[in-house]
């Protein structure tokens, strides 16, 4: 199981932002996102269509504080992910992540994040030690993880799915 906690969403400035998390989350092989900061329905509404028009499982959460989110998951057994462009390059970590069998929450930033993030992590990595966008970091992180089988999810139950063509866009609709 991966979860991916978004921190901090804040109405009217973060939706492109965290709409992006929740899809990438979602297209690279995640299986939830719970959201923190500020309700925003809307988000949370239309990851919802997503899923029922294009398939899968995926959930997307909301709880308003995210220090006992990750609290509860490190209780559960969670391996604690933390993006961060101050950590351990994801290269290096990553055989270590991905083969110790262990459910992971991911831990995608807001705008300022505090020192017990860190500290409750049992990772803090980082893709490049540059300002970069957390979505980026967030792909290839979960591109990582996955060991690149993301590529190959396809979903059945979906209202739509889209047939690869170099030359147009084909999309077929499943009754």
């Amino acid at each position: 199981m991966i979860t991916v906690l978004r921190l901090d969403h804040r109405l009217g400035r973060d939706t492109r932002i965290t709409t992006h998390v929740c899809l990438t989350a979602r297209a690279f092989g995640a299986d939830k996102v719970i959201l923190s900061g500020e309700h925003d329905k809307h988000i949370i509404e239309s990851v919802e269509r997503v899923v029922e028009n294009w398939g899968g499982e995926f959930q997307v959460e909301y709880n308003e504080k995210y220090l006992p989110v990750i609290k509860e998951h490190k209780r559960n057994g969670y391996e604690i992910i933390h993006l961060t462009m101050y950590g351990k390059h994801v290269e290096e970590i990553i055989p270590t992540i991905r083969d110790n069998g262990k459910d992971k929450l991911v831990i995608v930033g807001g705008s300022r994040v505090p020192t017990e993030v860190y500290e409750l992590a049992d990772w803090n990595l980082s893709v490049t030690n540059q300002p970069h966008s957390e979505v980026a970091a967030l792909a290839i992180c979960l591109h990582y993880i996955m060991d690149a089988k993301e590529l190959d999810i396809t979903y059945d139950d979906g209202k739509m799915q889209i047939i690869p063509n170099n030359e147009h866009k084909e999309v077929i609709k499943n009754s």
